[in-house]
């Protein structure tokens, strides 16, 4: 039997948490950081942009309709990277979570046959992170969405043991999506800051969670990374000389570098035939899942299109195309 096409970086956008949170001093601090980081060229495309986006991010029947165009059949649906709201403290971000979670769960049950979800987690707060990935997998979600770092928290942080063993034994999906990038105004023209400075999160988080010894100590984490991983795949072997050549590189993981590599899984979202067949060999096709970034401008209106165009055996295009996907989500 053909497996479903399945999207596995697709987006939810949650009004309700904006409104929680809106007029917070600490929210407009975020906002006037994020701005800074962005420019305001991006600022005046961005608007636009996601507003003329939002019925496909709110409206059910909207995201069948768009999804059907796109010949995918089932959507692994996650909240607006925007909802982190990492500056938020203990209460205000014990209420984000739970509401992501419920409003989340909410809009996939509109079409519980095409959408599966994930809730969030305060990456800030170390210790309410297992309390709410167990809420977000009560509400029968999949997992939950995390960025490269909180303020002041790397992914080494060995305060997230506890939330990886969780995980880890209940199976949860972790999506590595990156918001934002601390390179900062460095990145402020020309949409720098995402198209460098998401690559450079993920490489960046994948790094600290692959030499700091978390894939180590939690080899059976279910981990997807957005964008392919970012520059991460296919610049692997320079990690690999540093962990062979220097002690303080090699000090913290077992294995080569490369090898983890083996471990993650990476969605197809790469702009590049070219690259993604260099993602694929580096992972194996069975690591890599299609994604559409659905449906911001920077995300692909065909990604099935986008994966015929890499030129794969067919075994290897079915396996991204969605039968990866199907095994990890357990689609009947």
């Amino acid at each position: 039997m053909t497996s479903p096409t399945v999207d596995v970086h697709a987006h939810v956008l949650l009004p309700e948490i904006e409104a929680l949170v809106a007029g917070m001093p600490a929210h407009s601090e975020a906002k006037e950081l994020d701005a800074r980081r962005n420019g305001s060229d991006a600022l005046a495309v961005s608007g636009p942009m996601v507003r003329a986006r939002i019925p496909k991010m709110t409206d059910v029947t909207a995201r069948l309709t768009a999804m059907d165009a796109q010949g995918v059949d089932v959507q692994l649906v996650s909240p607006s990277p925007s909802h982190y709201h990492y500056w938020a403290d203990r209460d205000t971000a014990e209420k984000v979570y739970r509401l992501a979670n419920e409003a989340t769960t909410a809009h996939c049950a509109q079409a519980p046959d095409r959408l599966r979800g994930l809730g969030l987690v305060p990456l800030q707060h170390p210790d309410l992170m297992v309390r709410a990935l167990d809420h977000a997998l009560g509400q029968g979600l999949a997992g939950v969405e995390i960025s490269s770092h909180a303020p002041g928290h790397e992914l080494s942080d060995p305060a997230y043991e506890p939330f990886w063993s969780r995980a880890q034994e209940a199976g949860a999906i972790l999506f590595l999506h990156p918001f934002g990038c601390t390179l900062d105004e460095r990145l402020d023209q020309w949409y720098l800051s995402n198209t460098v400075g998401q690559p450079a999160e993920n490489a960046v988080a994948l790094s600290h969670l692959i030499f700091s010894g978390v894939l180590d100590r939690h080899p059976g984490l279910k981990l997807i990374a957005a964008h392919g991983g970012g520059y991460l795949p296919t610049h692997i072997g320079r990690s690999d000389h540093a962990w062979s050549a220097r002690s303080d590189a090699g000090a913290g993981c077992a294995h080569l570098p490369s090898s983890y590599l083996r471990r993650i899984y990476f969605d197809s979202l790469v702009h590049d035939p070219r690259v993604l067949g260099s993602l694929i060999e580096v992972a194996g096709a069975d690591r890599v899942l299609l994604g559409s970034d659905f449906p911001f401008d920077m995300g692909s209106e065909d990604p099935v299109g986008a994966l015929r165009g890499a030129r794969l055996p067919e075994t290897d295009f079915d396996a991204v195309r969605g039968g990866n996907a199907a095994a990890l989500l357990r689609l009947a």
